[in-house]
């Protein structure tokens, strides 16, 4: 046997040895759809796409389907230039083939879209990637691939892994709202979620912010990796991006940068799943383009993990906007809202044209005052998008009313993210 063909039997053999916690996934779906089309898993670093792949060997291993799993960041095959041909000689032409990290090695969307084409319905192949450029491909692919985004562990998942039983007592909702804080502080990725020392949680996720920075959003925008870092802790800070407020902050620190640049890091930290940007809702392009846009992180882990703080106000409304991610199909887009009075809504969901739901997220709504502001808010929204409903998400206060024939309802933060989850 070849040397390289040692290495896929390796990988091979280990996935087939691999126990691992089940996750909100359908894999009988992925499997029967892969084939049709190419099936891709995307999402940031050590989120559990490997997981995945890992899951679905063992499930299709034992209805004695025909698999293989290959990580294509191996070193030691990652370099060769025909390594997906010789996984080809060495696997077959039929059968379940699963690809760990396809944007790895050379050539790769030539050569999915080649063997898609020639082996369609024979050879089953089903891919991951840490970056976004499989959920729109390029020309070569379009139409052959099928898109999921995964991201870290939900609320829900985060509780199957503790193996917590929900219970909707009083003490038993006093329990789910400390997991809620330990979610929101220290994240959603699986292996930290296992870890029960504070610190080597911390530790951890120190690791993945760096890794993610240098493999992932460096490499993909071609950029020094000590401005990269500096660009994520300067986000994690920020509840805004401006490019123009970002270069300020770059030069005050003592480094000579282009606009273009801040730019091109912004989009290719997106890629990477290591930060999102949503633009202000409007109709024009260039309000679109000239507003700063919101920035959220790809995990709520980052945040205490690399600046030390807890804010817990942006803390829910991020996890938030990483629940909207989950459940939104792609062609869903999500906006901030704000008018010229300065009143703001945090989540516009719109189809095209057409609005679908407006969020507000509020962790502490206790005050009168604080209330009044956050429904003035809703309703200036309400009004001007035509929309008569809409949804305020708290840390514990519950209720619904309708002001200024708005339908507004108020629901806790860890009800709404297990609501269609239970």
């Amino acid at each position: 046997m070849n040397n390289i063909e040692d290495v896929f039997e390796e990988w091979n053999s280990y996935a087939g040895n691999k126990e691992l916690i089940e996750r909100n996934i359908d894999l009988e779906n992925i499997k029967s759809n892969s084939k049709l089309k190419i099936i891709s898993i995307s999402g940031v670093r050590r989120s559990g796409k490997t997981s995945i792949l890992l899951i679905l060997h063992n499930l299709l291993k034992k209805q004695n389907e025909k698999v293989g799993y290959i990580n294509l960041e191996d070193s030691r095959i990652k370099s060769d230039k025909e390594v997906l041909d010789k996984i080809i000689k060495w696997f077959g032409d039929s059968g379940y083939l699963l690809l760990d990290e396809i944007t790895s090695v050379s050539d790769w969307e030539s050569w999915l879209s080649r063997n898609h084409e020639m082996l369609k319905g024979k050879l089953k192949i089903i891919v991951s990637s840490s970056r976004s450029n499989l959920i729109f491909p390029t020309k070569s692919l379009r139409g052959r691939i099928l898109s999921n985004e995964l991201y870290p562990l939900s609320f829900k998942e985060f509780l199957d892994f503790k193996k917590f039983k929900i219970e909707k007592t009083t003490a038993g909702i006093g329990k789910i709202e400390r997991l809620l804080s330990e979610y929101l502080t220290y994240g959603g990725f699986p292996e930290t979620v296992l870890i029960e020392n504070n610190l080597e949680k911390i530790r951890l996720i120190d690791s993945y912010f760096k890794d993610i920075i240098s493999l992932d959003v460096a490499e993909i925008a071609k950029e020094n990796l000590s401005t990269v870092e500096l660009f994520g802790k300067y986000i994690i800070e920020s509840s805004y991006f401006s490019a123009s407020k970002c270069l300020n902050f770059f030069k005050s620190a003592g480094y000579k940068i282009a606009k273009q640049t801040l730019l091109n890091i912004e989009k290719s930290s997106e890629e990477g799943y290591l930060f999102f940007f949503i633009p202000i809702y409007s109709k024009t392009i260039k309000d679109r383009s000239q507003y700063p846009r919101k920035a959220y992180l790809g995990d709520t882990g980052f945040m205490y993990a690399i600046s030390g703080k807890k804010d817990l106000g942006k803390l829910y409304e991020n996890a938030v906007f990483l629940e909207l991610k989950r459940r939104l199909a792609n062609n869903i887009e999500i906006n901030y809202w704000k008018n010229k009075q300065g009143s703001e809504v945090d989540f516009v969901i719109r189809e095209g044209l057409k609005v679908n739901e407006i969020i507000q997220v509020c962790y502490d709504i206790t005050e009168e005052k604080t209330k009044s502001r956050e429904l003035k808010g809703l309703v200036s929204c309400s009004k001007e998008l035509r929309v008569n409903k809409g949804l305020i998400i708290t840390k514990d206060f519950e209720d619904e009313r309708t002001v200024e024939g708005i339908k507004i309802k108020f629901i806790p933060l860890w009800k709404w993210l297990l609501e269609n989850r239970i």
